[in-house]
């Protein structure tokens, strides 16, 4: 085993780590996220290989959400739900009610600008008419 192979039981690759305690589905998901630069870690942007210790600040922009975790224990592998809740302290704020998700106006992915109407009525929906 290369000395760039072999694991450190005081840190892990922060991909490795999102993914072992289920923040990411997959570890390719995990660092693409990270090279897109949705992963911080005490409030700077990293790559995929950058390491991750006990009591770092994690900071995740997922599907429009932010995940705010601090690494509580450092693993490697991929674990049940009852152990990746024990590797992390959850400090994301709560989500937004329903309600308030509901009435705000949403586009359909790649339907373009507004037309001049569209942006009319939004307008009105929202309060903004002159």
């Amino acid at each position: 085993m290369s000395p760039s192979e072999q694991r450190s039981p005081d840190q892990a690759r922060v991909d490795a780590w999102t993914w072992s305690v289920r923040l990411f589905k997959t570890r390719s998901a995990a660092a693409e996220a990270c090279r897109a630069g949705h992963v911080r870690v005490n409030g700077v942007t990293v790559k995929p290989a950058q390491p991750v210790r006990r009591g770092d600040e994690v900071r995740i922009r997922h599907a429009g959400i932010e995940r705010i975790v601090v690494v509580e224990q450092i693993i490697h592998k991929r674990v049940g739900p009852p152990v990746a809740a024990q590797c992390l302290i959850d400090r994301s704020p709560p989500p937004p009610p329903k309600e308030i998700l509901a009435t705000l106006p949403r586009r359909d992915r790649g339907a373009g600008r507004p037309t001049k109407r569209e942006r009319r009525e939004t307008d009105r929906l929202m309060g903004r008419t002159d």
